[in-house]
């Protein structure tokens, strides 16, 4: 059946086709089943099929039923997220059905369930994306609502078992029509003509990842990150609770998503406009609003009022690295999705923050005032540096957030928790506005995410750091020896016989007792020495900050570090 963007609004997988009226499913290649507005007919099918066919019509019946006129955009979703706000946050997870939790949907029985390629939402159009959902259940708890959205009409897209091959468990016919889905992926011909490869995918509370050109899974991003890193009060997990899809045209080189978020202090609406590519881009704009005090002590007394709001939080991991003070037993010399945090300031310096795995939480907050642009980015490239045949740590994306406009006075947040393990996200970077909104006042803010390899990286500073490195001195008593190599079009036409001088400082309860520059012929770079010694009985952790200088001019990004004295 042929499809439009105009009115009747239209849903559509591989193998199901739905028109709201008159009705009608496309259940294979050739059969078709349709209601029409005063009756039933079953035709263009072999009588054999006849009892079948009517009963997966009647199972798929609520598929995309409850069709309404509207224009979705963002000002759509943002009366809906007022509307939300101005009650008591409701979780989604007391909607899930009992077959579905976690006592009784384990992990094993989990994996069973799979996602039925062929049934895939706009795969028989031949459109230039197609969508899968994620079955609800186990972990994930939290069910959202899917729609698809034309230009005139909206319709939801109802849970239909038949979307799942569910192998040796028995659980779909205890699953409503109406309990939603964990959340979707997206799939693109990213990577070439004919092979329908991952996007991005969207699962779990406001988490969401994409990919570029020939790029693997690696670091996340959210919608909010609300009192993350904060030692007094529990971390504030917002959910993308409802979504509306655009149903593309054929030619189209961009996908278009909204999204309602929702939790205790706030809810929001979200757009997404997804540009893949060599790197893919996204554009999101967001409305915010914060619940009354009242609204939030009716779901929990307890909950103190924000301390950080954070935007376009990115969430990554970093296990083992070059500047590791811990060791642990692993064939592979490192394991991290991304390796450092890149900040362009408002003020037109450049630095970058290595990360760690500290031997405890580390939260580091930077005065940020404009912020141009930050991310956290992967710039080890080479196969040799971890190892890994399975986890292709060297091929995952960096991701870099672009502010829309001027985002005014706010800090930057790094906070790095402490893992013994690749399996935990242990690094989460966001910036927080110094003002936050009044309840039930908008806050709007945008930005660009960009999902990029390591060609890309390079734009973002081609004058940079490229490792740092770390270890005891045996020449001052207690003191800590950094190691930083600096590399780039700059560094290179720098005489060997005029090093460069490295400016370094560090906080006030140590000092920095030597630091002197030597040409690394080997690796082509300028490497810096720098010597720190805590005072007697320091255990607090020490900033530091280096940059390298010819004559006047400051040549190249700022090094910056934390460490703690043990």
């Amino acid at each position: 059946m042929p499809q439009s963007n105009s009115f009747p609004p239209h849903f559509s997988v591989a193998n199901f086709e739905l028109t709201i009226w008159p009705v009608t499913f496309r259940l294979g290649p050739h059969e078709t089943c349709k209601l029409a507005p005063f009756g039933f007919s079953l035709f263009r099918m072999r009588r054999v099929y006849a009892l079948t066919l009517f009963i997966v019509c009647m199972q798929v019946r609520s598929v995309g039923f409850g069709a309404e006129s509207a224009e979705i955009n963002l000002d759509y979703v943002a009366a809906r997220a007022l509307e939300r706000a101005q009650a008591p946050f409701h979780s989604p997870s007391a909607n899930l059905p009992p077959s579905l939790r976690p006592d009784s949907l384990t992990y094993d029985k989990y994996r069973q369930i799979e996602f039925r390629h062929d049934r895939a939402l706009w795969a028989a159009d031949q459109l230039p994306y197609h969508v899968e959902f994620f079955h609800p259940g186990y972990i994930y708890h939290e069910p959202i609502k899917i729609n698809e959205f034309t230009a005139s009409h909206t319709q939801p897209i109802r849970f239909v078992e038949d979307f799942f091959n569910y192998h040796t468990l028995d659980i779909a016919k205890d699953i409503p029509a109406d309990t939603g889905y964990a959340g979707f992926r997206v799939l693109n011909q990213l990577n070439g003509p004919g092979k329908w490869d991952e996007l991005g995918s969207f699962l779990g509370a406001s988490y969401f990842r994409l990919l570029g050109k020939n790029l693997s899974y690696g670091e996340s991003a959210r919608g909010l990150a609300l009192d993350s890193g904060e030692t007094d009060r529990p971390e504030e997990f917002p959910i993308f609770t409802d979504w509306w899809l655009c149903k593309p045209d054929k030619n189209d080189t961009q996908l278009k998503l909204y999204a309602l978020m929702d939790s205790v202090s706030c809810s929001g609406a979200y757009s997404f406009t997804i540009y893949p590519g060599e790197t893919t881009a996204v554009e999101i704009n967001a409305v915010i609003y914060f619940r009354t005090p009242e609204k939030i002590a009716a779901v929990n007394k307890d909950r103190k009022p924000l301390k950080t709001f954070g935007l376009a939080p990115l969430t990554s991991m970093f296990w083992i690295g070059k500047n590791m003070e811990r060791r642990f037993d692993d064939y592979r010399t490192e394991v991290h999705d991304s390796d450092g945090l890149l900040v362009h300031m408002g003020n037109g310096e450049i630095f970058w923050r290595p990360l760690d795995n500290p031997p405890a939480m580390r939260h580091q907050v930077f005065n940020a005032p404009n912020i141009r642009g930050f991310g956290l980015l992967q710039r080890e490239r080479n196969f040799a540096a971890y190892q890994d045949m399975f986890n292709l740590y060297h091929q995952v994306p960096s991701v870099w957030v672009e502010p829309q406009g001027k985002w005014g006075e706010g800090n930057l947040h790094l906070l790095e928790l402490s893992t013994q393990y690749e399996g935990l996200d242990n690094v989460v970077a966001f910036w927080d506005p110094k003002n936050k909104p009044a309840p039930l006042q908008p806050y709007r803010f945008g930005y660009t995410l960009y999902w990029e390899g390591g060609a890309a990286d390079l734009k973002r500073s081609e004058n940079r750091v490229v490792s740092t490195r770390e270890g005891t001195d045996g020449q001052f008593q207690g003191a800590r020896q950094f190691v930083i190599d600096f590399d780039g079009p700059l560094f290179d036409q720098i005489p060997e016989d005029k090093p460069p001088v490295a400016i370094a400082n560090c906080s006030g309860t140590a000092k920095i007792v030597d630091n002197f520059v030597m040409r690394n012929a080997y690796q082509g770079t300028w490497r810096v020495f720098l010597k720190v010694q805590p005072q007697p009985g320091n255990h607090e952790p020490i900033d530091l900050r280096c940059t390298l200088q010819q004559g006047t001019n400051a040549i190249g990004e700022t090094w910056t570090y934390q460490w703690s004295p043990p």
